[in-house]
């Protein structure tokens, strides 16, 4: 029969299709080449190049020169404005205009001196609308002022202008890496404005190319054993039949073969997609600080125009630091954003001030991302945030779900464990338990990004990637481009919408988290649970690279806990003291942002690490300045002689050795013993003081080099490099080296991963191992002895670099410190120190934020040798009964047991993204603490608490106090005090109050009194965000306070302070 269709073949006709709607083919005549209609160029392009991000006002005042369509401009994170002056013709008028736009930089489209805009190519936002011309009543109707001039006007041709300003930085959508995108950024690349046109753009032709990419996706994502695929090709091949790309009117026929088709709906049992708009910005990373405040405007301005013309979309926004600098450089725009939170629309998400890294901050500095980040949403939006948002970081801690739930939070969104190296996750919906028994709901996108763009093959891979089929019938779809920023399109607006309810595929709905979550829950009966730490197989090197981060984030931790602990107590004793609230705000949030996941884990460009370490560098300044006012005011009018005050800390008594300054700045070693958190004056000459109940240090070096050191709880022996041959428990005589073996061996490793440079750390590097051998006779006896010993000696690691190394014992110290200096000048080689212990266990113990976990030192199964390498904070121990061995650090956080041998990591030389990290100089303390029976019990974690936060010994301006004084103490040596700072009271509130941190250390059930010496009127159970337990009401009982504890419970204490006396 002459009008019978003919057969037709799968692969020729998907690719008709194809070559229909291709940018690259035929574009002489298929659709896309009728996208945009006429165009005209600009009317004039003229720009200045600058080295600073200025601000709009002082950037529109400058010199602009003449430029053109082809100039290049830069170098690396400069900035080209330019100036561009615009004529629609007439004819034109009624139809949509765009601004087409495409430079190798990111760029942002100012107009009447507001953002509008963001451009980038990366991010598929090469136009911005100048008119839109839309049928009545649709939202995204929009009459410029330029267009209102020729509709009402009647102006002549060609004489209605309009100038915008476009901002361009020198940098991509991922920074400026050389020849690839974590290579170190190049300083000389230069940038290219390649298009800068007016055109007309057919909003038709834009919506039968959706349709038409759709209908191919779902034909070759369902493939060819699918019925309803060959449908959908059938229909695309239809729609190239009767659609002409040069008669407009041949487009509603073509456009009504797709309604049908995506208006047969699916049935009840389909899957449902949330799909929330997302735009994930690295803080810092590939681009310093400065540019992200930038990338947020570009991206939020976008997002914020979408939200306008779509009121079905939803966009989900984390990071109150973010939303912050918004606020402080587009204050038009943050008011935009506010509004558009009043709607629904724009969602603050995560409630912490930056997306921290999940493993190396501390538990207060988590606590305190929560604290900051609720806060400012509560403030700035009206309401916090009910989940914590973290699709990107690099390992979660097991104390998170705890921490979460004590900030109101009860909701967990991420995805990276999608990126394991050697297991795959089982779930991708279910509760996670933390280390006290805590639970959150936890989702991870199914199809395993944060930065989807609304593709049939996403939506497909969402569906058939969920491990949880069966247990729950929803899941997240997070849109836009992200990393870098950039955010969601239209166009993937317009897919999502389209493919709504259509048979075949799952479900899809605009949706907020909120919406995703109360669907979880609702149908969470049959979910899984996991227990413990999530642990991320993969970037376990950015424990350790930069370690000069590392080690400044450990010390403004140590930096704020002092001061907010001196302040308070000095607020409590003072009525003239003002605590100094703001200042410490400031510096906790300066600390915060440098833990976010691509800063404190090191793998940021250079100008982040600099940037970092100005930062800590403010942050030990002022803070050392707080504390000295802080140690004025306690001070302030006890009699006694003036000089020195020393300060304990932490929440037990301590003696201690100490070197206290003299004239000169010269030291001299001193015996002290100071209360729990308090003070005591320096003490007697040592002429006058009585003999020490400590037995003194005795050191001696025998004839083949060797050095003892024995302060009669511990003997250490080091043969003539350096390396530790015997460490004894004195009491017993238990050997804790194990036999034949060296301790503080250094150990070195090559060092090149797959690709993620400063990230990852392979298994392989394993088969590496180089023992770094010393030179006999270079040991040496440093201090002789009494109430310190020492011993130093030099080590070679290569003819580039090389260590020098102080072993000190002190008189009643329970382990022996190494001082260490390394000058590093390596390329891809990773340095380590080992410990083979005489212990033998299956399991090691590892400290990690309140409290500690079991990881195993074998390699039995794939989920056991995939951490081959670990973090931990300031020890770990591997013990059998009656006797264990502690390694403690004073700023490391890489480390491993595997069998016996406990593993210190310490310095990486990656190079990429920072071709200079880890290059120069270090110093670093660990020591070694060989104890009697459970690590609990022997004080391994009062241990390694004294060798981070040691005794402070402050000049005080005016006369010292003449006897001791403690704020503080707790009866069970199971419960850490952790923090005392002032209550965050609104402004309005002129109450007195502290807050008190404790958690309960050693994983047992425990009754705990806490004694004050403070006038204390009130005490209050809270939460973590401060907020009263109205059934907690504490009764004061001669000072003291009974808390009750489970294991590693975290607890908060709101004391109200008496009121001054007058």
């Amino acid at each position: 029969m002459a009008g019978a269709p003919p057969l037709k073949h799968w692969r020729t006709t998907l690719e008709r299709v194809e070559k229909f709607v291709s940018p690259l083919y035929f574009t002489d005549c298929n659709l896309r080449g009728r996208l945009f209609g006429e165009n005209c160029p600009v009317a004039a392009l003229s720009s200045f190049l600058t080295p600073e991000r200025l601000p709009y006002q002082e950037a529109v005042r400058q010199d602009f020169s003449p430029a053109q369509v082809g100039c290049s401009f830069g170098p690396t994170w400069w900035t080209c404005w330019f100036r561009v002056e615009l004529t629609i013709p007439e004819a034109w008028v009624g139809q949509e205009v765009h601004l087409c736009w495409e430079s190798d930089g990111e760029g942002l489209v100012w107009r009447d001196g507001e953002p509008v805009q963001g451009l980038t190519k990366e991010g598929e936002k090469t136009s911005y609308i100048l008119t839109d011309r839309l049928e009545e009543g649709d939202p995204r109707r929009w009459v410029p002022r330029v267009l209102c001039q020729f509709l009402d006007l009647r102006l002549p041709p060609r004489v209605c202008s309009l100038t915008l300003y476009v901002e361009v930085a020198c940098s991509g959508l991922l920074g400026a890496g050389k020849g690839s995108m974590i290579a170190a950024p190049d300083p000389e690349k230069t940038f290219q404005l390649t298009r800068a046109e007016l055109a007309v753009f057919h909003r038709d032709v834009h919506k039968l190319l959706v349709d038409l990419e759709l209908l191919l996706g779902i034909a070759k994502g369902l493939g060819e054993d699918n019925q309803r695929s060959f449908q959908a090709l059938y229909t695309a091949n239809q729609m190239v039949n009767v659609c002409d790309p040069a008669r407009p009117e041949t487009f509603p026929m073509a456009q009504a073969l797709a309604s049908r088709f995506f208006g047969q709906h699916g049935g009840e049992s389909q899957h449902t997609i949330h799909a929330t708009g997302h735009c994930h910005i690295d803080t810092a990373w590939l681009w310093p600080f400065k540019e992200t405040i930038r990338k947020c405007a570009r991206s939020w301005v976008t997002a914020v125009q979408l939200m306008e013309q779509n009121p079905e979309f939803i966009f989900a926004c984390s990071q109150a630091q973010q939303l912050e600098w918004v606020r402080n450089h587009y204050p038009g725009l943050h008011a935009r954003l506010q509004e558009f939170a009043c709607r629904g629309q724009f969602v603050p998400v995560g409630g912490t001030w930056v997306e921290m890294d999940g493993n190396l901050p501390s538990g207060e500095a988590m606590v305190r991302q929560f604290l900051q980040g609720q806060n400012f949403f509560l403030q700035e939006f009206g309401k916090m945030c009910s989940e914590f948002w973290l699709p990107d970081t690099f390992g979660y801690s097991a104390q998170l779900p705890q921490i979460m739930r004590g900030c109101g939070i009860r909701h967990f969104l991420t995805q990276k464990l999608s990126w394991n190296l050697v297991n795959s996750f089982p779930h991708h919906t279910f509760f996670w338990e933390g280390l006290d028994g805590s639970h959150v709901l936890v989702h991870f996108p199914p199809g395993d990004s944060y930065g989807m763009q609304g593709s049939v093959d996403e939506v497909l891979k969402t569906v058939a990637n969920n491990r949880d089929k069966g247990r729950t019938n929803h899941s997240a779809f997070l849109f836009g481009f992200g990393d870098g920023g950039g955010g969601p399109t239209q166009t993937m607006l317009d897919r999502l919408t389209r493919l709504g309810n259509t048979d075949g595929l799952p479900r899809v709905q605009l949706s907020s988290p909120k919406q995703l979550f109360s669907a979880l829950e609702s149908d969470s009966g049959q979910l899984c649970t996991w227990v413990g730490e999530l642990f991320l197989e993969l970037h376990n090197g950015t424990y350790t690279t930069h370690a000069q981060i590392k080690k400044g984030n450990r010390e403004c931790e140590r930096v704020l806990h002092d001061v907010e602990l001196l302040s308070s107590l000095a607020l409590a004793r003072s009525a003239q003291f003002l605590y100094p609230a703001a200042q410490l705000q400031h510096l906790w949030r300066l600390l915060l942002l440098n833990q976010f996941h691509d800063v404190v884990t090191g793998s940021c460009i250079q100008l982040v690490a600099a940037d970092a370490m100005c930062h800590y560098a403010d942050i030990r300044s002022h803070g050392n300045a707080l504390l000295s006012t802080a140690a004025a005011a306690l001070c302030a009018g006890e009699p006694g002689p003036e000089g020195l005050l020393i300060v304990n800390t932490l929440p037990w008594k301590r003696t201690e050795v100490l070197a206290l300054p003299k004239p000169g700045g010269a030291h001299s070693l001193a015996l002290v013993t100071v209360p729990s958190m308090g003070y005591a004056p320096v003490p007697a000459p040592a002429s006058l003081q009585p003999l020490p109940p400590q037995q003194p240090v005795f050191v001696a070096q025998e004839t083949d080099g060797s050095v003892t050191l024995d302060n009669g709880i511990i003997r250490v022996r080091l043969d003539p490099t350096g390396r530790l041959t015997s460490l004894v428990l004195v009491a017993s005589g238990r050997e804790a080296v194990a036999e034949g073996a060296v301790g503080n061996q250094f150990v070195l490793f090559d060092d090149v991963p797959l690709y993620w440079d400063a990230w990852d750390v392979m298994d392989y590097h394993l088969e590496t191992r180089k023992p770094v051998l010393g030179q006999a006779g270079t040991l040496a006896v440093g201090t002789e002895g009494g109430l310190r010993g020492s011993a130093w000696f030099l080590l070679q690691i290569t003819p580039s670099s090389r260590l020098s190394q102080e072993v000190v014992l002190d008189a009643g110290c329970p382990y022996v410190r190494f001082h260490t200096e390394v000058h590093w000048h390596e390329a891809h080689k990773f340095l380590k120190v080992e410990f083979p212990a005489r212990v033998r266990c299956s399991q090691a113990t590892y400290e990690i934020q309140f409290g500690h976990l079991q990881r195993p030192t074998h390699y039995n199964t794939s989920w056991d040798w995939a951490r081959f390498e670990v973090w931990a904070h300031r020890w770990m121990d591997l013990s059998e009964h009656g006797f264990g061995l502690a390694l403690l650090n004073d700023c490391k956080y890489g480390a491993s047991v595997r069998g016996s041998v406990l593993s210190l990591s310490l310095l990486r030389a990656p190079k990429a993204p920072d071709a200079t990290a880890d290059m120069g100089r270090h110093e670093f303390t660990y020591a070694l603490m060989p104890h009697k029976g459970s690590f609990q019990d022997a004080g391994v974690i009062r241990a390694a608490y004294s060798l981070n936060f040691p005794l402070l010994a402050l000049p005080v301006p005016g006369p010292a106090p003449a006897t001791s004084w403690s704020a503080f103490s707790l009866s069970s040596p199971a419960v850490v005090l952790e923090t005392v700072k002032q209550a965050e009271t609104s402004p309005e509130s002129q109450t007195r109050a502290l807050v008190l941190r404790l958690y309960e250390a050693h994983g047992s059930h425990v009754d705990c009194w806490l004694h004050t010496s403070l006038p204390i009127q009130e005490a209050i159970l809270c939460d973590l965000l401060e907020q009263r337990d109205p059934a907690g009401h504490l009764p004061l009982q001669d000072n003291r306070l009974k808390l009750t504890f489970s294991p590693f419970q975290v607890q908060s204490l709101l004391l109200v302070l008496q009121p001054p006396p007058d």
